[in-house]
């Protein structure tokens, strides 16, 4: 039996759905589209929505609804829904929360899909966004319009590992009666919880360290009851559900979050210090290194840095292309939140359709290093980023 007060590990372990008449210890795949009736007043019932069961895999399966229960529970959330893919859950919470002249007010430092999502396609249904930047928090309260509708930020962000302070957004959302909406991605349950600091809604890419093995796509939104309940209803009609196999993966996962991050949250804050003295880096940011702009803010609210480390390589582009065909063991990949370690080329790969300019507003250099520190021995890590180094 699970106990609300249980930790973490405990909750993220037993959280599991009801046992069948087979008694299995692991949940089984319920590899179905759809669910069958008794009888016709059964089925009835179950449309009309005054019976709680699984209809139609689209709208709920007990592998979904088990990953579901677990990340509500290692958030502090009401209720939750899960989607294919971390962009479906963007898109969907946002489409179904807003209405035509609605109004976002955003944090710039976004990852690469939102900000299209925000610049091209919203504004086709009249739904505006206005930017404020990670250092000029102060500005927020002069963007917000009669017809604001939703404050949004990652924290730490995509790619520059910068923080926001959810204390501070929660106040002013609440201040104002506006949703807060906090992509938690980067951070996992496991190192912060948006909803204790005033999130009414909390997005993330299973993708990434929920998987944390590269092997199946996901996302889930959790927080409000009566928030996702909308979000439910949009998307049992458009589709965008995550498929009963990536569920039962997803939550096989949470099984083991903690001890993962713990292990990549170590390798990352001593590849960060190894990279803070190298000649040939001109910077580094990770949340937990001193010299971090935002380092006690990140210590409020995360109980470690994260597996993403940022740094700039000196010589610009042609020194970070040099970097990137040296390394050997690194992964060269757009994803992250893997096993492996991957660099990433933010400039020219996941952020390549910002303007010039709006890289730099958030910190995207030509010579930008994002790495996904992995779970391989550190000293291993290191070394082959050092060799990497030395050939610039």
């Amino acid at each position: 039996m699970i106990d609300k007060n249980q930790h973490f590990e405990t909750q993220a372990v037993r959280t599991q759905t009801e046992k069948t008449q087979f008694l299995e210890h692991s949940t089984p795949m319920y590899l179905t589209s759809g669910f069958v009736f008794e009888d016709s007043e059964e089925m009835r019932a179950a449309f009309a929505e005054e019976k709680d069961r699984n209809l139609y895999s689209r709208f709920s399966n007990p592998n979904t609804t088990e990953f579901v229960d677990k990340i509500c529970k290692l958030e502090g959330a009401e209720d939750g829904y899960a989607f294919a893919t971390g962009m479906a859950a963007v898109f969907s919470t946002f489409a179904a929360l807003l209405n035509a002249g609605d109004h976002i007010v955003s944090a710039r430092s976004v990852f690469g899909s939102t900000h299209t999502l925000f610049t091209k396609y919203f504004p086709k249904w009249n739904i505006e966004t206005s930017y404020f930047r990670i250092d000029d928090v102060e500005s927020i309260e002069s963007l917000i319009k009669p017809n604001t509708k939703i404050i949004y930020a990652e924290s730490p962000t995509n790619p520059g590992v910068d923080i926001l302070d959810l204390e501070l957004l929660g106040e002013i959302a609440k201040k104002h009666n506006l949703l807060l909406v906090i992509d938690n991605c980067f951070a996992t349950p496991y190192l912060q919880n948006p909803i204790k600091f005033g999130a009414d809604l909390v997005i993330h890419s299973a993708t990434k360290l929920i998987d944390g093995q590269g092997r199946v796509l996901g996302g889930v939104t959790v927080g409000k009851r009566e928030l996702i309940r909308e979000i439910y209803l949009f998307s049992r009609n458009t589709g965008p559900a995550l498929s009963p196999f990536n569920a039962w993966i997803l939550s096989k996962s949470l099984e083991t979050l903690a001890i993962r991050v713990e292990k990549h949250c170590e390798n990352a804050m001593k590849l960060a210090d190894f990279l803070e003295t190298h000649p040939k880096v001109n910077w580094v940011k990770y949340p937990f290194l001193k010299s971090h702009p935002q380092y006690e803010i990140a210590k409020k609210q995360m109980r470690l840095g994260g597996n993403i480390v940022a740094f700039e390589v000196k010589g610009g582009i042609e020194a970070g292309k040099i970097f990137f065909d040296q390394i050997k063991m690194c992964s060269l990949s757009a994803n992250l939140g893997d096993t492996r370690t991957i660099v990433t080329h933010p400039a020219s790969t996941t952020h390549s359709k910002l303007a010039k300019e709006d890289k730099l507003v958030v910190g995207i250099t030509d010579g930008m290093v994002r790495c996904s520190v992995g779970l391989e021995y550190i000293d291993d890590i290191i070394h082959d980023i050092e060799q990497a180094l030395e050939k610039i």
